[in-house]
């Protein structure tokens, strides 16, 4: 059985910045994509940025360049550096896992979505003031 955690979600001004962590509490494959989702009120949920196994990343191109997605070792949290913050990046903040027989994907931000990720977190909120 694997949990994921969120945590760091806040309140900042735009420009500001934010890192967030998502804690796994273990890894039932080798392979693995671990992944930021978040949606905003009235939207539907979005990719933020992937992380694979094998340290690739990928990201939405409204995050490219102010976001990063980061994962140190294997026992490491997953974090999201969040950068030049925007009021549209106001959201709930999800940590999603794929793993395990039947559930690795190709774990690019422009091949998979959220319905390939089988484990998930209960979000963190964040919110950009102008």
């Amino acid at each position: 059985q694997v949990q994921l955690e969120e945590s760091g979600g806040g309140s900042v001004q735009a420009g500001g910045s934010l890192r967030l962590s998502c804690t796994v509490s273990t890894y039932t494959s080798r392979r693995y994509c671990l992944g930021w989702f978040r949606q905003a009120p009235g939207k539907d949920r979005e990719e933020v940025a992937f992380i694979a196994s094998d340290g690739a990343l990928s990201y939405a191109d409204s995050v490219k360049g102010r976001f990063t997605i980061s994962k140190d070792n294997a026992m490491a949290p997953l974090d999201l550096q969040m950068n030049s913050l925007k009021p549209e990046d106001t959201a709930m903040y999800y940590c999603a896992a794929a793993m395990g027989t039947g559930a690795y994907i190709t774990c690019d931000i422009t091949r998979a979505g959220e319905k390939n990720f089988n484990i998930w977190g209960q979000g963190t909120q964040v919110t950009v003031s102008s």
